[in-house]
């Protein structure tokens, strides 16, 4: 009951609307038509609104009836899933899976495998957010996150467990008529030096460890989208996932720059699986890891 309101109301509301009378409302629900009439009644009567224009051969719902029997709907689903998750969770499932994601992880793959993952478990709460560069190693330290699908540098720490999924290729770009593009050889540390270097960076801790950085500029960015954004429109240079500059590339957009001496591992850098050491996943966190292995394990990606 939720004041004086009950769910079983609320049900035989919206049984009424959806076979059209109280009579054949009665037959679904097993009720005789006097005890469905008793429940509306009682329904108006504590709400203190007329749900049912009653003077014609069939019931028609009012303006306010109409109105509610919707929210009538929102609440019974509402309940069924919590009685869904309350029961995945009796039967040993975790009560919701939250997911953290680094911006260079592709979206394709991972977007099939959240999509498996609601088959295989449809009542199971998913939530997951996108962070910036070092953001999802935080959320699994902090408990705000049971997996991690990120970077781990400069190694995997002893806190953490991880699995490899796949490298993804880094490309040195820069729009072609900016200054490092025209210089018609590989560039050194000091051609980078005076030029803008977009990088990744943790909105929480933007002094944090940065890994690739060879310009004494830096201008910092939580998301790939508008880091591509500025550097179509020439604005500096970074290093970008293979997978979001390849067409860019083909067309002339951007051109690749190649650099002398570069640290940046030339088969692609790894994205892992990640959980804390001593928080280990649930059923569906360890279907999760299976099915992204399956997807994506240690190899490259296609384009999104």
């Amino acid at each position: 009951m939720i004041g004086n309101l009950t769910l079983d109301q609320l049900r035989v509301l919206v049984t009424i609307t959806s076979t059209g009378s109280f009579s054949a409302a009665g037959r679904q629900l097993m009720r005789a038509q006097s005890a469905i009439s008793q429940a509306i009644a009682s329904l108006e009567s504590t709400q203190g609104v007329l749900l049912f224009d009653r003077s014609g051969h069939r019931p028609v719902l009012t303006d306010a009836g109409r109105v509610l029997v919707d929210q009538a709907r929102l609440v019974l689903a509402s309940a069924a899933r919590f009685e869904a998750v309350a029961a995945g969770t009796r039967s040993g499932l975790e009560p919701e899976l939250v997911l953290a994601i680094d911006p260079l992880v592709p979206t394709t793959p991972l977007i099939e495998s959240l999509r498996a993952l609601s088959d295989q478990f449809p009542d199971l709460p998913v939530s997951f957010s996108t962070e910036g560069l070092g953001g999802s190693l935080r959320r699994l330290r902090s408990d705000t996150a049971a997996l991690a699908i990120c970077l781990l540098l400069p190694a995997v720490p002893e806190d953490i467990v991880a699995s490899p999924l796949l490298k993804i290729k880094l490309h040195a770009v820069v729009s072609p008529l900016h200054p490092l593009a025209l210089i018609g050889r590989p560039v050194s540390q000091s051609d980078l030096e005076s030029h803008v270097q977009l990088v990744l960076s943790d909105p929480f801790d933007p002094t944090g460890a940065n890994y690739g950085v060879s310009s004494a500029r830096l201008w910092r960015f939580v998301d790939l989208g508008r880091r591509m954004d500025f550097l179509l429109a020439g604005f500096g240079w970074c290093r970008m996932p293979e997978h979001m500059v390849e067409q860019a590339i083909a067309k002339g957009q951007l051109k690749r720059i190649d650099i002398l001496d570069d640290p940046t591992p030339s088969d692609g850098i790894t994205i892992y699986a990640a959980h804390k050491r001593d928080r280990l996943p649930g059923p569906a966190g360890r279907w999760l890891l299976t099915e992204l292995k399956q997807q994506l394990q240690l190899d490259h990606v296609q384009p999104n």
